[in-house]
């Protein structure tokens, strides 16, 4: 190996900096009793240098490499105890990927030599006995991923869309699913950050008026060895090893990092250009390595005791808070500060606009020993880490509200300006329309968004994600294609996946040609978006719920890359895209269905002499609704009479509900009404619907809404 001169350099910032003509390296191995940075060619084949980094400052090794360029491919090789039962696996034979890469090199490879203990004993039989210390000495760099040091970005050139939660609406999909098979989409471009970016998915985000792009992971992530053994893929990407780094799988040079990241960034700034704001998935809960069985790939090998929390009584364990083997110490300063620089990373440098948060109670946990025993505090260091940073500070925050771990149920319980996935929503909604398997006051709650678990401080209705489906369960088609989860392709018998999914098959198990039930089954997806997407809340929809998009029955498709996950949009149902886009649209143009108050069916300012409230909960007879009538079983319907916010001129709303399999008439209030929304209608009206006179007979299984003109204030 080549002669390198390496200097002391700076703790700070950690990865790889290029700077006065150099390149610093700095990482975070607390316990190590030494660090060697690892040079590799440009392919990352053959190592060329291996130096110690000579600098060490509050568990921060670093050291500085004058008349460096980026380009260079390095990984770390760390030197301490590998005592498991302490908490302690530092491997000097084991090539470790720096947790701040910006790029990486390589193709992971699952083999023994990945592993930093002895997996199996002399007989060939699996070692499950990690206490006995046997540190496993072969070396792993040629099949292990590597780092690459990235030049700087310039500062994103376009502006963000800055759009305020109660006017946005939120979809969820796949960067390489959603054009995968879109037609108008290049070849050469499908299925990748440029795919998204390219104009004729841009046109089908703008036909349908979503505001927001929810991207499911595209971190670096890896396939487990389970699924690559069955010749299947985490496609989903629930799977992280590289906090900072684009997955490649999803560029069109999946083989330069340099290229994939410009790529993802140019997507970016496209979507953006076209009014969309970016999302993104991040599992900040746990990593790729698993639990005390799994590889050490990076974390696990620089300092385990540090990066994951373990079993308080019985080190050699991790606890395993996420259901996939372990979890993150986001309570430990190091890994608080790893979680909050790949925050400001993609938001700074990248440009996204926000994050929704996997599993997302993990980062408000505690410390094992600490009061409350590992429970989640809406207090914790992150939460207050993140409300403070000046560059997170216009970030849009989504959680998902439950983890793994005892107690991981904290629907409501986030705090500020955090939104929540509210799956209240959805199983009611699911519950309602499809069995009537909830009464009305529950139901009425959740379309108000949820007041019983969100009214709390400063929290507006807007802090409920309300959603009917997600990448995690039936797609909106398959909630009344099925009464069973069949994830068979899966590999796992069946077994894996949600079993109770709310869901019905209208009389057949999955797809059929009765023209009966292919109706009423349309008739139901109409039904359950327009409860989505007009409820008090924030809405989110998955991508392909618009065109009909089955996953013929998987509810749990994250190991599916092919057709059963990928949108057909040669099979898409035009008349439902119609309606969805209707649905939006209608959203916007009425302030009374977008409005971020409470609504307290109290009387709200108003002009002299027209004192009116701002919701009125309605018994199909036209009367207020009685407490009897909110705990009588055996009726479903009833209405909601909206007025606009406080001193807009706009109509009132008022929305049906019949869940029944039967007609029901509705007496309206006063005024003359305009019906502009019938889920019994197969797709939006060429011409505006005749004013509804007197009363209003709903279809079975329907929701209407119309609208009455807010008269104009008398002149003085």
């Amino acid at each position: 190996m080549s002669s390198v001169d390496i200097r002391p350099g700076l703790p700070h910032p950690l990865g790889a900096s290029v700077y006065d003509g150099g390149v610093n390296f700095a990482v975070f191995a607390g316990h190590a009793s030494a660090v060697e940075l690892c040079l590799f060619d440009t392919d990352g084949h053959q190592e060329t240098a291996r130096l110690p980094l000579p600098g060490f400052e509050d568990g921060v090794w670093h050291g500085y490499l004058p008349a460096l360029a980026p380009g260079v491919v390095y990984g770390f090789r760390v030197h301490g105890r590998f005592e498991p039962a302490a908490g302690h696996r530092h491997n000097p034979h084991k090539l470790l990927l720096d947790p701040y890469a910006r790029e990486i090199v390589g193709r992971f490879t699952w083999r023994d030599e990945q592993f930093g203990h002895v997996r199996h004993l002399a007989d060939g039989q699996p070692d499950f006995d990690l206490r006995a210390e046997r540190m496993d000495s072969r070396d792993n760099a040629p099949w292990a991923l590597k780092a690459r040091v990235a030049a700087p970005l310039p500062l994103p050139a376009v502006a963000r869309p800055r759009r305020a939660l109660a006017d946005s609406v939120l979809y969820e999909l796949h960067v390489k699913g959603f054009t995968q098979q879109l037609a108008a989409v290049p070849a050469a471009l499908r299925g990748t950050y440029a795919g998204l970016a390219h104009p004729a998915a841009i046109a089908h985000l703008r036909r349908l008026g979503v505001t927001t792009l929810s991207l499911l992971p595209v971190h670096h992530a890896l396939s487990e060895q389970r699924l690559e053994a069955l010749g299947l893929s985490n496609y989903w990407g629930y799977n992280t090893i590289g906090f900072f780094s684009a997955d490649p799988r999803w560029s069109c040079t999946p083989d330069d990092p340099g290229a994939t990241r410009r790529e993802f960034r140019a997507m970016v700034e496209a979507l953006h250009a076209a009014g969309f704001e970016v999302l993104l998935d991040v599992v900040y809960n746990h990593s790729a390595e698993a639990g005390e069985q799994g590889p050490t790939i990076s974390f696990r090998g620089l300092d385990n005791a540090s990066y994951y929390r373990l079993q308080p009584d019985d080190l050699t364990h991790c606890e395993n808070l996420s259901g996939c083997g372990n979890t993150f110490a986001v309570h430990q300063p190091r890994m608080l500060q790893l979680v909050l620089d790949s925050m400001r990373y993609w938001v700074g440098e990248m440009g996204v606009d926000g994050f929704r948060f996997d599993l997302a109670p993990v980062l408000g946990r505690t410390a094992a020993n600490a009061p409350g025993g590992g429970g989640f505090d809406p207090h914790a260091a992150f939460f207050g880490a993140v409300a403070q940073d000046p560059l997170l500070a216009g970030c849009k925050l989504v959680a998902e509200p439950w983890d793994a771990g005892p107690n991981g149920y904290q629907l409501g319980n986030f705090p500020g300006r955090w939104a929540e996935w509210n799956d209240r929503f959805r199983d009611a909604n699911r519950l309602y329309w499809l069995t009537r398997g909830v009464g009305r006051g529950e139901f009425a709650r959740r379309f108000a968004a949820s007041n019983d678990f969100f009214h709390r401080g400063a929290r507006r209705p807007s802090a409920s994600i309300n959603f009917v489906a997600a990448h995690d369960g039936f797609t909106l088609a398959d909630v009344v294609s099925h009464n069973h989860r069949h994830n068979q392709a899966n590999g796992e018998h069946n077994r894996d996946g949600h079993h109770a999914n709310f869901s019905i098959n209208t009389g057949v198990e999955g797809a059929t040609d009765d023209p009966a039930i292919h109706a009423l089954r349309r008739q139901h997806m109409r039904t359950l978006l327009a409860t989505t997407l007009l409820a008090h809340g924030t809405p989110m929809l998955l991508a392909g719920d618009e065109l009909g998009r089955s996953q013929r029955g998987n509810n749990n498709a994250y190991c599916q890359d092919n057709e059963i996950s990928w949108l057909a949009w040669s099979d898409a149902d035009a008349d439902l895209l119609a309606v969805t886009a209707q649905l939006i649209a209608l959203r916007r143009e009425l302030p009374a269905l977008h409005q971020d108050r409470w609504l307290r069916d109290e009387d709200i300012d108003a002009p002299a002499g027209r004192a009116r409230r701002d919701a009125a909960w309605l018994h199909p007879s036209g009367r207020a609704m009685s407490i009897d009538d909110w705990h009588e079983l055996s009726e479903h319907q009833f209405a909601l009479l909206l007025e606009p916010p406080p001193g807009r001129s706009a109509d009132a709303v008022l929305i049906l509900f019949n869940p029944a399999p039967e007609k029901a008439r509705f007496a309206l209030p006063p005024g003359q009404w305009l019906l502009r929304f019938d889920a019994s209608h197969r797709r939006p009206p060429t011409s505006p619907p005749a004013p509804a006179e007197g009363g209003f007979e709903l279809a079975p299984h329907a929701l209407a809404l119309l609208c009455r003109s807010t008269p104009s204030t008398p002149r003085s």
